[in-house]
């Protein structure tokens, strides 16, 4: 009956009075952290909610009750009909993707062979090159923003999707943090490597990458969400609306539907969802790869 009695108190999640197992916290601190929990949750996922109810709000119900309503009255798709009746999201939405996925391919390419340059080589001048990447972290993308243009311009990029793609094509806290995870394969295995006779590309495909496939995971990721959610920069380099991205496009909602916030509230809803599918889709390669670690035999 003991045994049984200290194998349920093994099992709490929470230290009982008197307990000296200071892994786990009182009674008190795990509610509390459990209702911090819950209002950043609340915080986080409400104005998701809010918005997604407002897009299937119909005119006669008002969207701004308090306390607010989430599942509509009389649900209706009269307003995603109209977006798709003011502009054409099939051929903007394919425009942000393009643009997508060439950021992440380029981004995997040139962040992979930057990173491991910087991170398991030695050359001459590693030090000031770590700190010109360092130094383009504390400049925020306003301030680069003419010269980026009259460089694109310069190119003939100007109103292309060319021109929308190549500022983003390599950023430098993605080849940091390649670094980062390149420095954390022991040296010796990769001298060992060499002296084996293993060429660059066979050290890199045998030993590099199975250990930064978590890293590249995340780069790929958030590279992908930040070309899709981009704004500004296609707004400056595009001109004509036939080559407009998605979130341009839907730009175009606030200032025919001012007053309407359920259409706008169902285009967010139509540029947020392949970021939904897409994170829902990796999400399980996406945390694994960020938990693998060690170097592969």
């Amino acid at each position: 009956m003991s045994t049984s009695t200290d194998l349920v108190r093994h099992d709490r999640a929470f230290r009982t009075r008197g307990s000296s197992d200071i892994m786990k916290p009182s009674l008190a601190g795990l509610i509390g952290k459990y209702i911090l929990l819950f209002a950043v949750l609340a915080l986080m996922v409400f104005p998701f909610l809010w918005q997604l109810s407002t897009s299937f709000k119909g005119a006669s119900e008002n969207i701004y009750d308090f306390p607010p309503t989430i599942i509509p009255q009389e649900p209706t798709l009269s307003n995603y009909a109209e977006v798709f009746r003011t502009i054409p999201v099939l051929s903007y939405a394919w425009h942000s993707l393009l643009v997508g996925v060439g950021t992440v391919v380029s981004n995997i390419i040139f962040a992979t062979l930057g990173g491991y340059a910087l991170g398991c080589l030695k050359f001459r001048g590693k030090g000031i090159i770590m700190a010109i990447f360092f130094s383009t972290l504390l400049l925020p993308g306003e301030v680069t923003l003419t010269s980026q243009y009259l460089t694109v311009k310069s190119l003939g990029l100007a109103n292309t999707l060319w021109g929308v793609f190549l500022p983003g094509a390599i950023s430098a806290i993605n080849v940091l943090l390649i670094a980062a995870a390149c420095r954390m394969i022991p040296p010796d295995v990769l001298d060992a490597a060499t002296i084996d006779g293993a060429n660059t590309f066979q050290r890199l495909r045998h030993i590099v990458w199975p250990n930064i496939r978590g890293m590249v995971s995340v780069i790929a990721l958030f590279a992908f969400i930040g070309a899709w959610d981009d704004f500004l920069w296609p707004l400056v380099v595009l001109s004509d609306p036939a080559k407009y991205t998605l979130t341009v496009g839907m730009q175009y909602l606030n200032s025919n539907f001012a007053a309407n916030p359920r259409v706008i509230a169902a285009g967010t809803m139509i540029a947020l969802v392949p970021i939904i599918i897409l994170f829902a889709t990796l999400q399980k390669q996406f945390f694994r790869g960020v938990e693998e670690g060690g170097v592969k035999q």
